[in-house]
């Protein structure tokens, strides 16, 4: 079985160039998003400072924006009527915590993917190359020094590539992760605020 490998070894090059594309999207995507939640969350604490015990007392100016916060108060709210003591309170608080938070953190699993995965495939790749590199010398016989090391020097240009864009790739990762912890900080206060009112009105 005949393997060409300088074709895996240019294929993973095309993989790191896909990744590093995708990877970018998730970036810009993730941040605009996070960023956006971050505001509406900080003016909707603003807004809780006040008494709110239903979803309509929140002025129609922040409720036109729609936002994960908005959305996490709403369902609070709604939700309220069914609750009869503190404790089914804090569930319910809870359950609607752990349920948004999963659309905070959707998409971030590609970006942990791309950093985990890009220097092993860059790795693959220079392996590859090498092996392309051996397999022509040893065809054609040649003994020129200078040629050995650009071929060679080339293969290693997969593992650097790959490398490159995993450290990128982390630095984003934890700025993100930092965001999301913050927006998750506002989350709970958001419905800890929500919460108090709440249980003064029962």
């Amino acid at each position: 079985m005949n393997i060409d490998m300088n074709f895996i070894h240019d294929a993973t090059f095309y993989i790191m160039y896909f990744a590093s594309i995708v990877g970018v999207f998730v970036i810009v995507e993730r941040s605009i998003y996070f960023s956006f939640t971050l505001r509406q969350s900080r003016k909707l604490e603003k807004v809780l400072k006040q008494r709110i015990r239903q979803f309509d007392d929140i002025p129609e100016t922040v409720r036109s924006k729609n936002c994960l916060p908005l959305a996490l108060l709403k369902e609070f709210f709604e939700g309220v009527g069914e609750v009869s003591s503190h404790n089914e309170l804090e569930d319910l608080s809870q359950a609607i915590y752990i349920s948004m938070r999963g659309l905070l953190v959707k998409r971030l699993w590609i970006l942990e993917a791309i950093v985990a995965g890009a220097p092993l495939l860059g790795l693959l790749g220079t392996i590859f190359g090498i092996i392309d590199t051996f397999k022509a010398l040893a065809e054609s016989g040649v003994s020129d020094p200078s040629l050995v090391s650009k071929s060679i020097g080339s293969a290693l240009y997969a593992t650097a590539l790959g490398i490159g864009i995993a450290v990128v790739g982390l630095t984003f990762n934890h700025r993100l992760q930092d965001r999301l912890e913050l927006i998750n900080d506002h989350l709970k206060i958001l419905l800890l605020r929500a919460g108090l009112d709440i249980k003064e009105q029962k």
